[in-house]
């Protein structure tokens, strides 16, 4: 449907964005975006239609920023620290891409930090799940040198201050976004706390990522909801 591009010039990194023709045969850059009718069969069988929004250069400068400049977000070390099958020789990525010259002075894989999958148990608890899955999906703002830094949410995996993870943390100026909750996370309480009650949510006002999505991934939905059960504690005795 699409494919883009970041495009790394001398005066800085360009986002363009290219939009396939139906008979997949030629891509034109539109600056504009678009958008593209999908359908397709989940696991259950449910046939699912929705759009596929394509966005617009402005909309890219949204969330790719660190420290006020325009950069990617994608590749971190610790998210590709993971073996991988090639072509029946299994390597860790980062130690291939190293042989192949496409990285240089990278330090011993032991020594980079490993992010727990979000979907499997048995790579991580669900604290590390959930904080990866966070990460992914939101870290890319909520995070100190990003767009929403002003927030004070930063959702990473290296956050170790429970209010700036949104435990018993009120939101800046979440305006309807808050869903009339008080706090981003209330521990034991996810029906309660404001950051699944955004996930959840396909109302451009409320929703969250405000960008990239139409519809709700229940299946991480679920993930984060299992992780604000398990916290212990209430937010009188935090405050």
């Amino acid at each position: 449907m699409e494919t883009r591009l970041l495009v790394n010039r001398e005066s800085g990194w360009d986002a363009l964005a290219y939009i396939w023709n139906d008979e997949q045969t030629e891509a034109v850059l539109e600056i504009a975006g678009g958008v593209k009718q999908v359908k397709w069969k989940s696991k259950n069988g449910e046939v699912v239609e929705t759009p596929y929004i394509i966005p617009n250069k402005n909309q890219c400068k949204g969330c790719h920023v660190g420290d006020g400049k325009f950069l990617p977000i994608g590749p971190k070390a610790r998210n590709m620290n993971s073996d991988y099958d090639y072509n029946g020789r299994v390597e860790n990525q980062l130690e291939r891409w190293k042989k192949m010259g496409y990285l240089t002075g990278l330090p011993d894989a032991r020594e980079i930090p490993h992010v727990a999958k979000w979907d499997d148990e048995q790579s991580g608890t669900l604290e590390e799940r959930a904080l990866a899955y966070l990460e992914v999906n939101c870290g890319t703002c909520h995070n100190r040198k990003g767009p929403a830094h002003t927030t004070g949410l930063y959702l990473t995996v290296f956050e170790k201050q429970p209010a700036h993870l949104g435990i018993c943390k009120s939101p800046v100026a979440a305006g309807q976004g808050s869903g009339g909750r008080s706090y981003d996370i209330v521990p034991g309480k996810p029906e309660e706390s404001i950051l699944p009650f955004r996930m959840e949510s396909t109302n451009p006002g409320i929703m969250m990522p405000e960008l990239g999505r139409k519809l709700v991934h229940k299946e991480g939905v679920e993930l984060i909801k299992q992780w604000i059960s398990s916290i212990k504690g209430t937010c009188g005795e935090q405050s």
